[in-house]
């Protein structure tokens, strides 16, 4: 009987591809698998990037931005694209380069293969993470003209914001230029009531009801009194007459018509306001 299973096991082994002697040995782990949707890819030859590096700027930075992650007109994030991150050394990019997209704003570009071949390897020697985590942070964005930010300052804010009123020392109450940049750009309002959206709903009767918007959708206006009390009115269509007052509607136009020069520019004349 035990022979009878010492043979089996003998097989067992055997057909799992094992030997009798290895058996106590322990396997190495496996590898890590690599991912495949961001491929890590050899370095190109540097004189082939500078040339689609200066192919790029050329034709393609306008919409796609200077590191490929999208642009101030609507090009998408290239190194996010699947059809990109599936091209080798031009083939598929090609396609597009050369006969755009109809429908978009993507439109042909009179390009030889070879020169969207090395736009391709430009693109493709950055380094790409799953979530842009590999992305080199700039150590210091400061890197605008203070001076033409105070002109680009003058010409778009100055007519609801002071540098000796209500910016005066700006800087000095962020911890860095980043939360800066961020805080004139776009204003949270969260924790700040003069900032808050507000409603005035306009009932049939002529009655007006003000306070702060709480929640608003095709049905439902819901606002908060200024006792605290909150009241919601029943929507149909235009009744009740809704009007909405957002106090940070300015800098919501004024976000698309910034240029990355600009918004360079305006952060570094900000932070010398301390």
């Amino acid at each position: 009987m035990k022979r009878a299973m010492s043979a089996a096991c003998i097989l067992l082994v055997a057909a799992l591809g094992g030997r009798a002697g290895m058996a106590q040995t322990p396997q190495a782990p496996a590898p890590a698998p690599v991912r495949e949707d961001y491929p890590q890819r050899a370095p190109a030859d540097p004189a082939v990037i500078e040339r689609g590096k200066a192919l790029y700027v050329a034709n393609c930075a306008f919409c796609h931005g200077q590191d490929a992650r999208g642009g101030n007109n609507g090009g998408p994030n290239l190194l996010r694209s699947q059809l990109v991150l599936s091209d080798q050394r031009g083939e598929l990019i090609a396609t597009v380069v050369q006969n755009g997209r109809p429908g978009t704003a993507m439109v042909p570009i009179n390009l030889s293969s070879a020169q969207i071949a090395d736009i391709a390897e430009f693109i493709h020697s950055f380094r790409v993470g799953g979530y842009d985590i590999s992305r080199e942070t700039p150590q210091s964005i400061v890197v605008g003209d203070a001076r033409a930010g105070e002109r680009v300052f003058q010409s778009r804010c100055a007519t609801c914001h002071s540098i000796s009123g209500d910016l005066k020392g700006i800087a000095a109450k962020f911890g860095d230029a980043r939360e800066l940049q961020q805080a004139w750009l776009m204003p949270s309002a969260a924790g700040a009531a003069s900032r808050a959206m507000t409603v005035s709903v306009t009932l049939r009767s002529g009655q007006k009801v003000e306070g702060r918007l709480l929640r608003i959708d095709d049905f439902i206006v819901t606002l908060a009194l200024a006792d605290g009390t909150q009241r919601t009115f029943a929507r149909d269509g235009d009744a009740p007459k809704v009007e909405i007052h957002d106090p940070l509607q300015p800098h919501r136009d004024l976000l698309p018509k910034y240029s990355d020069d600009e918004i360079h520019d305006v952060t570094a004349f900000l932070v010398t306001l301390r």
